[in-house]
């Protein structure tokens, strides 16, 4: 091997190296999460910029605000047939907008997060966020209990996937409790 070679093949594994703790962070976390499958594909990505599990929590925030998001601008377009399952469109797109609103305090909560007198407070705050966002995702889904065909299958498929990158994300800001 020429002296090229071997720097380059050095660089590259201390490159693997240096990642491999963060990316071990996310697989460790994810492990014992309600959706551990779902876990690992969502925060793999923020393994490089997830050094600890607070940032882990906050990724885990990020990515159910996203879904929902996306969920609520779903939602928005969606046309029930009757007057039964708009009014149920309605009241869930102003669920997720509760939802969203939630999740954002949590966000802040976290990122204002400090070992001290508050500690217990902020945790209790961003843990209650949380769970009143699922809450709010579960409630979306009770409102198309009566109502069948392709809007409800719609509104569930897309609400199950938010609901358990949220249930994932509780169960991360948990960990830090502990």
């Amino acid at each position: 091997m020429t002296t090229p070679l071997i720097l380059s093949l050095l660089l590259l594994l201390s490159t693997a190296a240096a990642a491999a703790p963060k990316h071990d962070l996310v697989r460790r976390s994810c492990v014992h999460a309600s959706y551990p499958d779902v876990c690992l594909r969502t925060l793999s990505s923020y393994g490089g910029a997830a050094s600890t599990p607070r940032d882990l929590a906050q990724a885990a925030v990020r990515v159910s605000l996203a879904r929902v998001r996306k969920a609520s601008e779903f939602l928005t377009k969606l046309k029930g047939t009757g007057r039964r399952e708009q009014g149920a469109l309605n009241d869930c797109v102003e669920q997720m907008a509760d939802t969203v609103d939630e999740l954002s305090k949590t966000m802040s909560a976290l990122q204002h997060l400090r070992r001290g007198a508050d500690f217990r407070w902020q945790m209790s705050n961003a843990e209650t966020w949380v769970s009143a966002a699922l809450t709010n995702e579960d409630t979306c889904l009770d409102g198309f209990k009566e109502i069948d065909g392709k809007v409800r299958s719609d509104v569930r498929k897309k609400l199950t996937n938010v609901a358990r990158v949220t249930s994932n994300a509780l169960y991360l800001i948990n960990l830090l409790d502990d």
